[in-house]
């Protein structure tokens, strides 16, 4: 059984931390879990491929036990048992390095610590890590641990990722004073947090938030805040100003094709291993946030080898290792970056009823992987993308964007945004049930605001790994809008598929008044040019002979994004919705194109 201890932080606050000690007299090296999930609570993610039934909390603390690990559960600053106001993520940085240094000074410590934890229990690992506190000898980072938010995570490139407002809703329902309070908590469950995303935006006092003042203010906080200034480059959001100074750990920074850490886990490994801060690790799959048994998602099937169990033995013994190996040297032979590729399977149905896209692992001495070749592939008028360079004379595409009616997410990278949105690989055609789609449920291709460029049939096979950037020349007639673009695996027709199946693989965004500076925000001036850098999520895939690559431009990307009104008006307030009309320019002087890393 668990001791419950109240730990004092420097504040005084006292935080709940469970603690599981092996038998014997130690002492112990220590593995930290810090969360605001519930520090008993068990986690839906601690299963494996072949036990589909989630570990408890005690069940897996008594595994590390097992090994001679002492475990520590802590619920973050005003979560479930620990007392505090909760200020999402800002508090988390000198509460883990007050429980570290509290750890190391126990008795039954031996003075080591490592720390563990997915998603926002891997955001508080990156900010304790932040301060180098005692005793830090390895971390495993599990989808989260901002390397820079503004760029990922809360917003990206400008666009703020709405799944932070399903995520507060969601969380508030849970909250201490929720819980305490049953007409509260009622209050919160009654709100229809979908219907919520179609009135948009929302205003402090008339939000589905409203009742709980604190997790409403938050939020309010991140997404009226767009300029990144020195509010983004606060301890627990932005791990790269502590690169140089963070803890001398091993770690490993995990992430995945559908999960909404891509940018931030190759940041943290890259900034890390070139501050020489300790052996770095980085693994990307193929999965959704936190799915890493499974090998479904959306409605395409990456194959056998997509659970990390195919390779790791399962998630339990691969962190074990790392955390021996950090501890006592003992052998962990895993490369500096393992990397799910992505295709190579039949494209037909499975028995199930999804897309066999299939996929393997590859490892690698770095990332992105030694030969890669950026190659830039451009956009053409008419639709074509192509290595070839564009004539002089070729003539822009204009379309007209309007926010009353945004592009609706079709899958992607994201989490927390249920019931709104789902995330993972899907085919880009409109549907009932995803919001924002309306009949007849075309390809969004059909639409008139996507624009659509793609290769012809390959000839030969083409393998893409890392990061993608889409340099495009635009202009507006109004005083802002969002440019997204997506990379897409266009399947050929099969008898299971006759109109073929456009797979998502990636996107990105970026909110035009931060296109040159993203501290100083600039309103357009209409007309005027501007070449701007669109960073899609890296990827790895395999585009096999008779497929297409496609890139879509579009200028909004709704419920992953929120909507840009085009209006100038300031983040977050824009009630006063203005059709823009957007250009894109793609001739000899204004080559628009997509940089592709082709291995």
């Amino acid at each position: 059984m668990a001791e419950t201890r109240m730990v004092a932080m420097r504040d005084g606050v006292r935080l709940a931390t469970d603690l599981h000690l092996p038998e014997g007299a130690g002492p112990f090296p220590v593995i930290l879990e810090r969360t605001p999930y519930g520090r008993g609570e068990t986690s839906r993610s601690e299963i494996t491929a072949a036990d589909r039934t989630p570990i408890t909390r005690e069940g897996l603390a008594r595994y590390f036990n097992d090994a001679g690990f002492a475990v520590a559960y802590q619920d973050t600053r005003g979560r479930h048992g620990s007392e505090g106001r909760f200020v999402k993520y800002l508090s988390d940085g000198e509460d883990g390095f007050d429980t570290c240094a509290w750890l190391a000074a126990e008795p039954w410590c031996d003075g080591r610590i490592c720390t563990m934890g997915l998603s926002y229990a891997a955001h508080t690992q990156a900010a304790l890590g932040c301060l180098a506190p005692p005793g830090l000898a390895a971390q495993v980072l599990d989808s989260g641990g901002f390397a820079n938010a503004w760029q990922g995570g809360i917003r990206q490139w400008g666009a703020f990722e709405l799944k932070q407002a399903t995520w507060a809703h969601r969380q508030a329902i849970e909250s201490p004073e929720a819980k305490a309070d049953p007409v509260l908590r009622a209050a919160l469950k009654a709100e229809n947090i979908r219907d919520w995303f179609t009135a948009l935006p929302w205003r402090p006092g008339h939000s589905p938030l409203r009742h709980h003042p604190d997790y409403e203010a938050y939020l309010f906080e991140q997404w009226t805040h767009g300029a990144f200034d020195a509010f983004w480059q606060q301890l627990g959001i932005w791990a790269e100003g502590w690169h140089e100074s963070y803890a001398p750990a091993d770690c490993v920074h995990m992430s995945s094709w559908y999960d909404p850490y891509t940018f931030t886990a190759p940041a943290n490994y890259l900034g890390l291993r070139r501050a020489g801060r300790g052996t770095q690790r980085l693994v990307l799959g193929p999965w959704k946030h936190g799915d890493r048994s499974d090998r479904v998602f959306g409605e395409v099937d990456f194959g056998p080898e997509a659970p990390i169990d195919s390779w790791a033995g399962d998630w339990r013994a691969y962190r074990l290792r790392h955390f021996r190996h950090a501890i006592d040297g003992s052998a962990n032979p895993e490369p500096a970056a393992r990397v799910f590729v992505m295709g190579g399977g039949s494209g037909r149905r499975t028995e199930a009823g999804n897309l066999d896209h299939g996929g393997s692992w590859s490892a690698f001495a770095d990332w992105p992987p030694p030969g890669v070749d950026f190659r830039p592939f451009h956009l053409h008028r008419g639709g074509l993308l192509a290595t070839a360079s564009p004539g002089a004379d070729d003539a822009p595409t204009s379309w007209l964007s309007d926010p009353s009616h945004p592009v609706p997410t079709i899958g992607g990278a994201f989490s927390s945004l249920e019931p709104v949105a789902r995330a993972g690989a899907y085919d880009q055609v409109e549907r009932p049930d995803f919001l924002g789609c309306r009949p007849p449920f075309l390809p969004l291709a059909a639409r008139p605001d996507v624009l659509v460029f793609q290769t012809p049939p390959l000839e030969r096979e083409v393998t893409v790994i890392g990061p993608i950037t889409a340099e495009l020349f635009v202009a507006i007639d109004a005083p802002d809008a969002d440019i997204t673009a997506k990379l897409v695996d266009v399947h050929p027709a099969t008898p299971d598929d006759p109109r073929g199946f456009a797979m998502l693989l990636s996107d990105g965004i970026v909110r035009l008044r931060y296109a040159e500076d993203h501290a100083h925000p600039r309103l357009r001036t209409p007309g005027a040019v501007t070449r701007i850098r669109v960073m899609l999520m890296p990827t790895a895939n395999r585009f096999l002979p008779g497929h297409r690559i496609r890139l879509d431009i579009a200028a909004s990307n709704f419920p992953k994004f929120d909507v840009n009104p085009q209006s100038g008006e300031n983040e977050g307030e824009g009630r006063l919705k203005r059709v823009a009309r957007i250009t894109l320019f793609t001739d000899a002087a204004r080559p628009s194109r997509v940089l592709l890393p082709i291995l």
